[in-house]
C-alpha cells in the first residue's frame, strides 16, 4: 500500500468517527429491537442552579445546651457541604439567622430525597451483652457506602470511618471482648451513653448485624446486612449526618427557577458557536490546508469535551465551568497555531515540506507541553482549595486542558502526516512560502545539481569517442611541434652546393 493510499484510508476512518461522534453527541434515539432510549451526551450534562435551577431547603439547628453555638453552626456547615459534595451534588450553602442554614442544589435526580435523611440523623452505638459498650458519636470522621466482594461475604456495606481517638477506642472495646458477639445498633437517640441498656431505648434503635470479636480491631469498622444499593447508601448518608456538630431539622424544601434566567444557557450556546466559526474561518483563512486539520481536531476534541462532561458522575455544568471549557478550548486552538507556524518558520528557512513537518511539532512539544502543565496545575489547585463553583470551574478546566493536549500533540500530528503524503508537493494548499533569499540560493543548487547530473549522465560510448579525438588531437599536436626541425634541416641540405645540380651554374 502506497503511502497516498494509507493517508487516505486513514482520513477516511476519521471522518468515521467524526460523523459517529457527533450523532453520539447531539442526538438521541431509541435502540431498535429495544424499549432503551439513548440520550446524547449533550443532553445527559448535568446543569447546575445557575443554569436549570433546582431545589433548596431550610434547616434549622438545635442550640440548647450548646456551647460556642456559632463556631458548631459553622463546621456543621462544612460537614453538610463535604457530605453533599461526596453525593455528587454542587451545593450552595449559607446561613440565615442565627440558627438557621439554607442549602441549595441542582435539580438532579431527587436531591430531595437525601435532604429527609439528613434532617433524621442516626448514631451508631457498639452493644455487648445488651450493654452500650460504644457510641460513636464525636468518634466519626464520615461513612461510606460501597460494594464488597471479598471471598466469603458480597454485597454492600457501610465502612465507618473513625477518628484516631475513635479507632484507639474500638480497639480497646474490641480487645477487652474478645470471643464475644458485638451488635450494631442505629440510634436515633442522642442522649444513649455507654453503659446503658440498649432494651430501654427499643423504640429509638434498630439492630443492623451482629459478629464475634476475633481480635482487638484498630482501625475503621463495617456495617454489613441484607443491603441493596439504595437502602446502603441512605444508610451511610444518615450516619454522616449523625457527626454534624449540631442536629438539623428540615424545616422548608421547594424548587426554585434558573439564577440566571431559563434563556441562559441557549444564549451561551449560541455565542459559544459563533465564535468557534469564527476561529475555524480565520485558521482555514490563515493556514488553509492546516486550518481544516485544525478544524477536525476541534471537532473531535469538542465531542471528547460532550462525552466526558456527561460521563464524569461529579461535574455539574455551570456558567464558571462553561468559562473553564472556553479557556481550554482556547489553548487547543494556541497549540494547532504554535505547531503551524513552527512548521511554516522551517520550511522558510529551506527544508522540505516533510522534514518541516517532523522539525515543527519537535520544536513545539517542548513549548505546547509547558504551558498546558502548569495550567493543569492551576486547575489542580482550584480543586484542591476552591469551593463550589471554582471547584467546577477547575474541573472543566482540568478535562479540557488533557484533552486539549491530545489532539494538538496526538491528533493534529495524525492528520497532519496523513495530509503531507496526500499532497508531498502542496506548498501552496499549506499556505507555505520561503524568504526570496532562501528561493535563490535553492535556485543556484538546483541549478549547479543540474548541471552535474548533466555531466554524469553522459552515455559511455560517447565519452570513449570524446577520449579517442582527444588523443588525436594531441598527437596531431606532438606532430606539428616537430615539423618546424625537419623543415630546417631539408632547408640547410638544399642550400649545399653538393646537392644543387644547378649550383654551377
Amino acid at each position: 500500500m502506497t503511502k497516498k493510499t494509507s493517508s487516505i484510508v486513514k482520513l477516511a476512518i476519521v471522518a468515521v468517527v467524526v460523523i459517529i461522534g457527533a450523532l453520539l453527541t447531539f442526538c438521541s434515539w431509541r435502540v431498535p429491537g429495544t424499549y432503551y432510549n439513548f440520550n446524547s451526551f449533550a443532553s445527559s450534562i448535568k446543569l447546575g442552579l445557575d443554569l436549570k435551577g433546582g431545589i433548596y431547603a431550610v434547616y434549622e439547628a438545635d442550640s440548647n445546651g450548646v456551647n460556642n453555638f456559632s463556631e458548631r453552626l459553622s463546621q456543621t456547615q462544612d460537614r453538610l457541604t463535604g457530605l453533599l459534595t461526596e453525593k455528587g451534588y454542587d451545593p450552595t450553602i449559607t446561613t440565615e439567622g442565627t440558627n438557621k442554614l439554607r442549602v441549595e442544589v441542582p435539580d438532579v435526580s431527587d436531591p430531595s430525597s437525601i435532604f429527609e435523611l439528613i434532617g433524621k440523623p442516626c448514631q451508631v452505638v457498639f452493644v455487648v451483652d445488651d450493654e452500650v459498650v460504644m457510641n460513636a458519636k464525636d468518634k466519626l470522621t464520615g461513612a461510606n457506602a460501597r460494594y464488597s466482594a471479598q471471598s466469603g461475604s458480597a454485597g454492600y456495606l457501610v465502612e465507618l470511618q473513625f477518628t484516631s481517638a475513635g479507632k484507639n477506642e474500638f480497639g480497646s472495646v474490641t480487645g477487652a471482648n474478645v470471643n464475644k458477639q458485638m451488635s450494631i445498633y442505629l440510634s436515633y437517640d442522642k442522649n444513649i451513653k455507654v453503659g446503658d441498656k440498649i432494651t430501654d431505648y427499643s423504640d429509638n434503635v434498630q439492630l443492623v448485624t451482629t459478629a464475634t470479636i476475633n481480635e482487638a480491631i484498630y482501625g475503621n469498622a463495617t456495617i454489613t446486612g441484607d443491603f441493596d444499593q439504595e437502602t446502603v447508601e441512605n444508610l451511610a448518608t444518615q450516619i454522616a449526618s449523625g457527626t454534624f456538630e449540631l442536629t438539623l431539622s428540615l424545616i422548608e424544601s421547594s424548587t426554585m427557577p434558573a439564577t440566571l434566567g431559563e434563556q441562559a444557557l441557549a444564549t451561551g450556546l449560541v455565542a459559544g458557536a459563533i465564535g468557534l466559526l469564527i476561529v475555524i474561518a480565520f485558521l482555514i483563512w490563515r493556514y488553509r490546508l492546516f486550518g481544516v486539520v485544525a478544524t477536525i481536531s476541534l471537532a473531535i476534541y469538542t465531542e471528547l469535551m460532550f462525552f466526558f462532561l456527561a460521563a464524569l458522575p461529579w461535574v455539574q455544568l455551570t456558567l464558571a465551568g462553561i468559562a473553564g471549557i472556553i479557556l481550554s478550548l482556547g489553548m487547543a486552538v494556541d497549540g494547532n497555531v504554535i505547531v503551524y507556524e513552527r512548521i511554516k518558520d522551517e520550511y522558510r528557512s529551506g527544508k522540505s515540506l516533510l522534514a518541516s513537518y517532523h522539525a515543527g511539532f519537535s520544536k513545539a512539544f517542548s513549548s505546547i507541553l509547558d504551558g498546558n502543565i502548569t495550567t493543569v496545575i492551576a486547575a489542580i489547585s482550584l480543586l484542591i482549595f476552591g469551593a463550589g463553583t471554582i471547584k467546577g470551574f477547575g474541573l472543566t478546566l482540568l478535562v479540557g486542558i488533557i484533552l486539549s493536549m491530545f489532539t494538538s500533540l496526538l491528533l493534529n500530528r495524525f492528520l497532519v502526516k496523513a495530509f503531507v503524503n496526500l499532497v508531498p508537493e502542496g506548498e501552496g494548499i499549506f499556505a507555505l512560502k520561503r524568504s526570496p533569499e532562501v528561493e535563490a540560493e535553492l535556485k543556484e543548487a538546483k541549478a549547479n545539481l543540474t548541471f552535474e547530473e548533466a555531466k554524469s549522465d553522459k552515455e559511455p560510448e560517447k565519452v570513449e569517442v570524446e577520449n579517442e579525438e582527444v588523443a588525436l588531437t594531441e598527437a596531431v599536436v606532438e606532430e606539428s611541434v616537430e615539423e618546424p626541425e625537419q623543415m630546417g634541416d631539408v632547408a640547410d641540405q638544399d642550400v649545399t652546393p653538393e646537392n644543387n645540380d644547378g649550383g654551377n651554374n
